[in-house]
């Protein structure tokens, strides 16, 4: 998937499902005029495209000049936009509240004030109902205007209970925006950053949050309040490798939703995001049984109107329910049989390529290859790694170091010594570049130098002298990251014994399931 632009205009005609384009073609042709005309040829000549490319599509419009294009694609784009504003989501609380705001407006310049004051009421009601504190300032708000511009005898102590009002809200807002900016701040180091990889990155990471914690947090209530420190607390521990504490707040946010029902409505894509995070931590933690439960309530979520009938939340819900099923696979040690969802996941990944960002079709190569890997295939493996590496590194170095890793090991498996020798240097150097060498990696690096030298049959007495070496930190704080993304002493178990590694994955997993 290459590294392109995408115009603003074609992505959104991209997607759009059948009875959306048919409700804007009604749109448009309420007025028949020469510029309508043009604008539906255009619609349909970039519908056809299969990606976008200028010089095609004026020569699919001959009605269209050059110097027409940009303002008819302005119109196009805006009509586009109306005609779905007209397909009403009765579901969407936002678009709910937004419309009771309107009404209020309409009836307060027609000078029906204790009309519009009723709206108001009924706005506020069913936004507290759905936590929508937003929408409570901004009615507030014109309450204030309408209390301050006229007489309503609306009751006694009105300006007293608005300001009050008010201030509470205000108070509310404060606490959502700051915690929501510490949730913010740290997904967006994990995302360029990865995991903590030393020390000094633990420092900077503890320091960072402490400073930019809100103060009497333990203080907060309100669905909101409490989702974003969970969040905050979530992401955290997760970039420190703290498994336990978050599995912790994986949980409170996901039980937040059990608590707060109502809100899986409204705020799908945040319970989406709770599943996964409460996924990823029993997968770190080895909990299948925590997982296989989590997973199943992540599948009946799936299946849920509230789901299907919004793209934006069934692609999320693709996205991270297969990277749970893939999860499973590795955890269970069949790699193999895990293969079997690649075709679908390749076609979904070319059917939402417009909608998805790379940082999850990255996600999504490396999972993808590490199946591969584990099944005993490093050719394909090696397929899906390249794409990584020939990306721009602007995002999660951490994978990109990974990709390296294991694509270096890939071809050691495949007895390319010719280029390993080149390899090793260029991966050293790119992972001790990006700060990103841990004691393991050290190690997995002085065993691939020497490799070339090992006469016949002294291969098994070196990898298990690598494994002597590693084994001790299997469960060090500071190395699990490198065992997250490679289990490096499963390969050398494999190596050691001649057999594949799912085959010592799946010993284990059966092993452990037996002892409970």
């Amino acid at each position: 998937m290459p590294n392109r632009s995408i115009d603003p205009l074609f992505q959104l005609i991209k997607t759009l499902e059948k009875s959306e384009k048919r409700n804007f073609k009604l749109y448009v042709t309420r007025n028949t005029s020469a510029d309508n005309l043009k604008v539906i040829e255009l619609f349909d000549a970039l519908d056809k495209l299969t990606e976008y490319d200028e010089t095609a599509l004026l020569k699919k419009t001959p009605g269209i000049k050059k110097q027409q294009l940009s303002n008819l694609k302005a119109h196009l784009y805006k009509s586009v936009l109306s005609s779905l504003l007209l397909i009403k989501d009765e579901q969407n609380i936002d678009i709910q509240l937004h419309e009771q705001m309107g009404y209020a407006r309409l009836l307060y310049n027609k000078g029906l004030y204790h009309q519009s004051l009723k709206i108001l009421d009924k706005l506020k009601d069913l936004a507290r109902q759905h936590h929508q504190v937003s929408f409570l300032i901004q009615a507030l708000f014109f309450e204030k205007k309408i209390e301050a511009l006229h007489i309503t005898r609306s009751s006694e102590h009105r300006a007293k209970s608005l300001v009050t009002e008010s201030e509470e809200v205000v108070s509310r807002i404060k606490a959502i925006n700051d915690s929501s900016n510490l949730s913010l701040l740290l997904y967006d180091w994990y995302i360029r950053h990865g995991h903590a990889r030393n020390q000094q990155d633990e420092a900077e990471l503890k320091t960072f949050f402490e400073q930019h914690m809100p103060e009497r947090v333990k203080q907060y209530h309100g669905f909101y309040e409490e989702l974003y420190v969970n969040q905050s607390y979530c992401w955290y521990a997760f970039i420190r490798q703290d498994f336990l504490m978050y599995y912790r707040y994986a949980a409170k946010w996901v039980e937040l939703f059990q608590k707060y029902p109502d809100m899986v409505k409204v705020e799908t894509l945040q319970y989406i995001k709770g599943l996964h995070n409460l996924l990823s931590s029993h997968f770190d933690l080895k909990n299948e049984e925590g997982f296989t439960k989590s997973l199943r309530l992540f599948e009946e979520l799936e299946q849920n109107e509230v789901v299907q009938q919004n793209d934006n939340n069934r692609i999320q819900a693709f996205v991270y329910l297969q990277q749970g099923k893939i999860n499973q696979f590795f955890m269970t040690g069949r790699f193999t049989e895990g293969l079997e969802i690649v075709p679908y996941l390749q076609e979904k990944l070319e059917e939402y390529q417009l909608q998805l960002d790379r940082h999850r079709i990255l996600v999504f190569y490396y999972k993808i290859a590490c199946l591969y890997f584990g099944s005993g295939d490093n050719e394909k493996a090696i397929d899906y790694l390249q794409k990584i590496i020939n990306w721009r590194v602007d995002l999660r170095t951490d994978l990109q170091c990974y990709a390296r890793l294991l694509h270096l090991i890939a071809h050691y498996e495949l007895g390319n010594f010719d280029l390993l020798e080149y390899l090793v240097k260029s991966v050293y150097r790119f992972m001790a570049k990006m700060g990103s060498l841990s004691i393991v990696e050290e190690e997995m690096f002085s065993f691939l130098r020497k490799s070339f030298q090992f006469a016949a049959g002294d291969e098994k007495a070196a990898f298990q002298q690598l494994l002597t070496r590693i084994k001790p930190y299997e469960n060090d704080p500071r190395e699990t990251r490198t065992f997250s993304y490679l289990d490096v002493i499963s390969w050398l178990e494999s190596k050691i014994e001649g057999i594949p590694v799912q085959e010592v994955i799946r010993r284990k997993y059966l092993t452990s399931k037996r002892k409970k």
